[in-house]
Formats: structure tokens, C-alpha cells, sequence
């Protein structure tokens, strides 16, 4: 798939702005900005240097905006295409004037991704790369964002690659040893990198679920019984008075969903309705809705008046939670016993519950616990071990699944090399491994997983 049109479309987002862009790539573009952009000095467009001008409609010399245009020359671009980007007033009008006029002189519409996916297929960058591009577009948090940017500066691609090396080199040793056999191939022992190759993949396997959770973040139900104070732990959590919170039970009649930052991860907080018994129909369908954003909860916060012994409702939402990992609340720390002397004592039967990660005393008066709280949020999305987000991990789940697969046929090529199998049954294994790691840089790609990848960019990208 090779492209060979010019495309063009508004880089930046819709709406006012101080600034808007309009950005064209191809064999196409330094013409078609000839013919729109008039610079206040007369002279032909110099490469990486910005000209002060006017974008004129060419049909009659109207100026549509007052622009500032950029000329980046292949193959030092983004896209490694002829590039002009022309700066505008960011308004709608003079944007959309901007880009029916370059696409009148030539240039067609780009669809979603399609610059980044030129800068991939004209070797700018890998896949991981370009993904990384959307990654560091859409982080939420500062570690997000640091993953994003670590992916984006290759060094997983460089991991791949290295892994990819040695395991090509065995995988040309056993086809030559299987389609050569009457000639004297020097013998080789390919147990060193089928074993490397299964470690540095475990290796990148072992962290990518933390970092799929910076990247993409988590859901956090807060349940519990009206009045045991969800809301203003919601409020506590989010450092802002977001919720309404009164001393009336049932304040709370639909759920509310807000994001925090806790320790890097982005959460999506939902502060459900107190879940009891009610006839009155609203406060039910409220109910209901709690219900259904516990049960696609990543978590649940089990939130229980530290005050009061456990009533039957109580008992009755945690219920509720038992198939879901649970943290429980002790809240209003403050207003009776201190927290210390708070019960530590697990849920009374009849049942167990089996999913409890840790049980905090928090305050939200005080805030006294509430920083073990976030603690244990963080420690209970990670899976219990804190990995510091700076550090370099997997955090596309395209790439887990494609990590997943290439240790499953390492695991199986290392049995069989340690079981004496005969070489050339080794190569299926060694070759589906290799086509796995080669999906996340684009060296074992096919055009329909391209195109499923970069629909999700936005135009312009």
C-alpha cells in the first residue's frame, strides 16, 4: 500500500482558537500552497523557514485569512512527503475556506490517521511508534504520558528488534539444516536464543498490564447503603466539591462519574445512589443504575459508616461485590471512635468475601486515611506491585496479545529443543513467534489491521 496523491485536512481541533492549521502532504503540496498562499515578499517558498502572507482565493485574489505557511521538504518530514502546514486564525470559517481551497487545487480529503500512517509506510517511524503518536495525543496523566513518549522514542521497537534478530538467526539455521541437508552446514546450538528470546518477551509480558492501566486507565464504583458518605468521598478523592452532599439519605438519585489522577492512574470515579429498598420510582431506576455501574467496575469501594455496626442492607450490598476485587471503607473515621480503634474485623457471616483487597478507616472531614486509600486503589489496579510509571513498560493491549502469543510458541520450541524434537518441527513455533513480535513494529503486518488501527485517529493526524 503505497500512496502517491497529495492529501490535505485541518490538523487542529474544531472550534475557536487562537490558532488553527491546515496541513497537506504530498507530491502536490508545495504547488497547491503556490497557489493559495500569497507571502507579503515576493519570492519562491524557502524550506523550514515560516512566510507571512495571505491565503487568497486564486479564482479572484480575495484574501481569505491573514496565514503563516510552513514548507518541509521530503524526506525531511513527518510524513517524509512534500509538507506544507498553514497557520490561520483559529476560527471555522477561515480554516474551512482555507482547506476548500487546497482541496480545489488538487489535494483530496485525508481520512482519520493517514499522515501518521504515511510516516509509517514510508519508514518514518514503526507501528509501535505510530501508536505511540495516538497514545501521547490522548494521555490523561503525567505518567501516561510518559509511557506514550517512551514508546514514541523507540525503545520498545529497539527491544523487538533485538529479540527479533537472534530469533531469525536460529530460524535460518533450521531451514538451512532442513532444506540443505546433504551439504555441511556448520552446527549451531539455538538453545541460547530460543531461551533469550522467551525471557526478553516474559519480561515485557510481565509488565504490561500495569501499563495498560496508566495508558487506559480504570473504572472505581463507590457503593454502599444511602448516607454512608459516597459522595463526599468522591468530593475527598477528586479534591473538589463536585457531588452534592447533604445530611438527607438519598441525596444521591443517579450515578455521577468524574476523573481523578490517583498515583498516575486515570480513574474514573462513579458515585452510585445508595442502594436500599424503595418504592418511590425514580430513587429505583437510580438503584438500578448503581447496579449496572458496579458490575462494569474495574473495582468496587465498599463504603460502610465506621460509626455503626453493620446493618442487614449492609450485608445485603456486599453482596453485590463479591465477585468483584473490593476495597472496604470505613468512613466518618472522624466522628466517632479514632481511627485506629476503628474494627478491623472482616464482614460477619453468612458469607465470605473472598475478593477484599484491604479494608481502610478514612476520614473525609480530616482526610485522615485517605492517602492509604489512594495507596491501596493504586496498589490493587497494578495487581498488588507498584511498578514506578517512568519505567519502561508494555502498555498497548495489541501488543500484550501479540507478547502473549510469542511466549506461547517459545515455550513450545524451548520444550521441544530440550525434548530432542526433530529441528524442523521447531520452525513452526519459531516462525508464528516471530510473526507475533513482528505485528507490534508492522514487520509482519496486513493492511486490514492498518486500517483498524489508525481509524481511531483523528483527521489531521
Amino acid at each position: 500500500m503505497m500512496y502517491n496523491d497529495t492529501i490535505v485536512a485541518i490538523a487542529t481541533p474544531p472550534g475557536e482558537g487562537g490558532i488553527g492549521i491546515v496541513r497537506a502532504s504530498g507530491p502536490d503540496a508545495s504547488a497547491i500552497a503556490e497557489r493559495i498562499f500569497r507571502p507579503l515578499r515576493p519570492g519562491p517558498l524557502q524550506p523550514y523557514r515560516l512566510r507571512y502572507g495571505h491565503v487568497v482565493d486564486p479564482a479572484d485574489g480575495s484574501v481569505v485569512d491573514e496565514a503563516l505557511l510552513t514548507l518541509m521538504r521530503a524526506p525531511r518530514s513527518f510524513t517524509r512527503e512534500d509538507v506544507i502546514e498553514i497557520s490561520c486564525h483559529g476560527g471555522p470559517l477561515p480554516l474551512q475556506r482555507t482547506l476548500e481551497l487546497a482541496l480545489a487545487g488538487g489535494a483530496r480529503l485525508a481520512r482519520p490517521g493517514e499522515f501518521t500512517l504515511r510516516a509509517f509506510l514510508n519508514g518514518r517511524i514503526d507501528l509501535a511508534q505510530a501508536e505511540a503518536t495516538l497514545d501521547v495525543i490522548r494521555a490523561q496523566t503525567s505518567a501516561g504520558l510518559a509511557l506514550a513518549q517512551s514508546q514514541l522514542a523507540g525503545w520498545l521497537s529497539r527491544e523487538i528488534r533485538r529479540v527479533r534478530a537472534d530469533l531469525l538467526e536460529a530460524l535460518a539455521y533450521i531451514t538451512a539444516m532442513v532444506d540443505f541437508p546433504e551439504d555441511e552446514v556448520e552446527p549451531q546450538d539455538i538453545a541460547p536464543a530460543l531461551r533469550n528470546g522467551l525471557e526478553a518477551s516474559e519480561r515485557l509480558l510481565a509488565g504490561a498490564d500495569q501499563g495498560i492501566v496508566y495508558r487506559q486507565g480504570a473504572r472505581v464504583a463507590l457503593t454502599g447503603r444511602p448516607n454512608v458518605g459516597k459522595s463526599s468521598l468522591l468530593n475527598t478523592l477528586l479534591r473538589v466539591d463536585r457531588a452534592i452532599v447533604t445530611p438527607i439519605p438519598g441525596t444521591t438519585r443517579d450515578t455521577l462519574e468524574e476523573t481523578a489522577n490517583l498515583g498516575g492512574i486515570p480513574v474514573v470515579l462513579i458515585d452510585t445512589a445508595g442502594i436500599t429498598a424503595s418504592d418511590d420510582p425514580i430513587e429505583r431506576l437510580g438503584i438500578e443504575r448503581s447496579r449496572a455501574a458496579l458490575a462494569t467496575a474495574d473495582l468496587a469501594l465498599l463504603v460502610f459508616d465506621g460509626r455503626q455496626p453493620l446493618s442487614s442492607d449492609d450485608v445485603q450490598i456486599a453482596v453485590l461485590t463479591h465477585t468483584k476485587p473490593t476495597i472496604i471503607v470505613w468512613n466518618k473515621a472522624d466522628a466517632g471512635e479514632p481511627a485506629e480503634d476503628l474494627p478491623a474485623r472482616r464482614l460477619p457471616l453468612p458469607f465470605t468475601h473472598d475478593h477484599c483487597i484491604a479494608e481502610v478507616a478514612a476520614s473525609t472531614r480530616s482526610s485522615h486515611g485517605v492517602d492509604a486509600l489512594v495507596a491501596a486503589i493504586e496498589r490493587a489496579l497494578l495487581g498488588g506491585a507498584i511498578t514506578p510509571a517512568d519505567a519502561h513498560l508494555v502498555s498497548n493491549p495489541r501488543h500484550r496479545d501479540a507478547l502473549d502469543r510469542a511466549v506461547l510458541h517459545l515455550r513450545a520450541a524451548v520444550a521441544g529443543h530440550d525434548a530432542d524434537t526433530p529441528i524442523d518441527l521447531l520452525a513452526g513455533d519459531l516462525t508464528a513467534a516471530l510473526n507475533a513480535l513482528g505485528e507490534i513494529t508492522g514487520e509482519t503486518v496486513g493492511d486490514d489491521l492498518l486500517d483498524v488501527i489508525f481509524s481511531r485517529f483523528c483527521i489531521g493526524k
